[in-house]
């Protein structure tokens, strides 16, 4: 992860520029409907992403310890993982580009078929810095993508979207590779780019679960996945502007992705839901020689190489959705602090025939100064009671989300409620607005 830092928009703010992303975007991510479900993604493999990691490892020992940008040990770290990809089968592109009087390279693989005027792609660095050998960044990341591709390879994968993976150079040094790629890149084929997943940094030692929020349709996948191991996470905040991801989303491209944490200190909450160390550093040896193999956590790269599987198996079989009848009350609803009674938001939905579909959508804008002391739950009209949100998301102000809610044994017309109930002291807040689309 690049040393640069820059800090997000506020909640709302960066949902409705995503959301601007998302709908300029020709062909935009969206869940696959029942009729063009995805097929199950896989497990992938611990010992085969750990098995890279100590070829990266032994590539940086026999090359000065390091794999840094315009050292001998980052061009064989290219070549290794190049040579993984044109055996499976891929489509690979060298692309080079000078930095500090080096040159520098970019592997770019593409997988036969799928939509080429939709492409998702997932990338990572492959760079270390001077110090150390870079295990975990971003040797965790360029090993999970790696073991993905090679897993879409034998799968045999015929996804919906063209499937597209990025390693990238100069990273270290100011994001350099990746903005390069997407400099480059006419504006025909960034408009071809439905979304760009980064995975930077994904085995950290003392680990967190965290997730960027920049797309909600690519942040709700992984917020999905985990919601499934039950393992909590939280909105990646740390690497903002410091990794790959930047550029793509520079160029108004969806992106997304996973992060488990740099020199940032874990505190005693984050140790008590995760374990790990509180009072410590995520990763002690972030930019240091002791970056090695040692500094690996894996369960943390098993269950990340796990979602960055299913992400790319999910998202790439998504097709767009055409939108459905929607209902809207954009009226205020004050959320009073607990241990008040909870308030409800209604809307009357007429117009549409039979049950409610499977992939209701919801949508909720909550202005709120502490999400995780919400329940929020969707009401049908005969009282049946689907939860949104229970208490998630820590710390964080505000709850703008998109849920798919399954409510396929209801009759869509009738009264539905948003109902919302702060469960803890000291904070309030509001219903901004809500959305029901059939």
């Amino acid at each position: 992860m690049s040393l640069s830092v820059s800090r997000r928009l506020a909640a709302v703010t960066a949902f409705a520029v995503a959301g601007l992303f998302a709908s300029t975007a020709p062909a935009a991510l969206a869940a696959p409907t029942a009729a063009t479900a995805a097929p199950t993604p896989p497990d992938i493999p611990l010992a085969n992403v750990k098995a890279h990691l100590s070829q990266l490892s032994t590539i940086a020992a026999n090359n000065g310890g390091n794999r840094a940008h315009g050292r001998a040990g980052y061009k064989a770290s290219i070549d290794y993982v190049k040579a993984k990809l044109d055996a499976a089968g891929f489509t690979t592109t060298l692309q080079t580009f000078t930095s500090s009087g080096a040159t520098g390279y970019n592997l770019i693989a593409d997988w036969p078929g799928g939509d080429p005027n939709s492409v998702l792609m997932a990338g990572s660095h492959l760079d270390s810095v001077t110090s150390g050998a870079g295990m975990n960044d971003n040797g965790s990341g360029s090993a999970a993508v790696l073991e993905t591709a090679l897993a879409v390879s034998r799968a045999g994968l015929q996804p919906t979207k063209h499937l597209r993976f990025g390693w990238w150079g100069a990273e270290e040094l100011g994001l350099i590779g990746s903005k390069y790629y997407v400099n480059n890149l006419p504006a025909a084929e960034k408009a071809k780019l439905s979304g760009y997943l980064n995975f930077d940094m994904i085995g950290s030692p003392n680990p967190g679960y965290f997730v960027y929020d920049d797309d909600p349709t690519i942040e709700q996948t992984f917020k999905n996945y985990y919601a499934g191991l039950g393992v909590p996470t939280e909105i990646e905040t740390e690497g903002d502007g410091r990794s790959d991801h930047a550029p793509f989303k520079s160029a108004g491209i969806p992106v997304g992705g996973l992060f488990s944490g740099a020199d940032y200190t874990k505190t005693a909450a984050q140790a008590q839901k995760w374990g790990g160390t509180s009072g410590q550093a995520f990763d002690r040896c972030y930019h240091s020689s002791c970056d090695s193999l040692t500094n690996i956590n894996d369960t943390a790269l098993d269950r990340n190489s796990d979602a960055v599987a299913y992400a790319i198996w999910t998202l790439g079989a998504a097709t767009p959705v055409p939108p459905g009848q929607s209902f809207e009350n954009t009226a205020d609803v004050n959320i009073p602090d607990s241990p008040a009674a909870a308030v409800t938001s209604s809307i009357t939905v007429s117009g549409v025939t039979g049950n409610a579909p499977a992939t209701t959508k919801v949508d909720v804008n909550i202005v709120h100064t502490y999400r995780g002391d919400l329940v929020v739950d969707l009401l049908a009209p005969d009282g049946t009671v689907y939860n949104l949100h229970n208490r998630s998301g820590g710390s964080a102000d505000n709850l703008v989300q998109t849920y798919t809610v399954n409510v396929s044994s209801e009759v869509a017309n009738g009264v539905w409620k948003l109902r919302a109930k702060d469960a803890a002291a000291q904070d309030v807040g509001y219903i901004n607005s809500w959305k029901i689309t059939f």
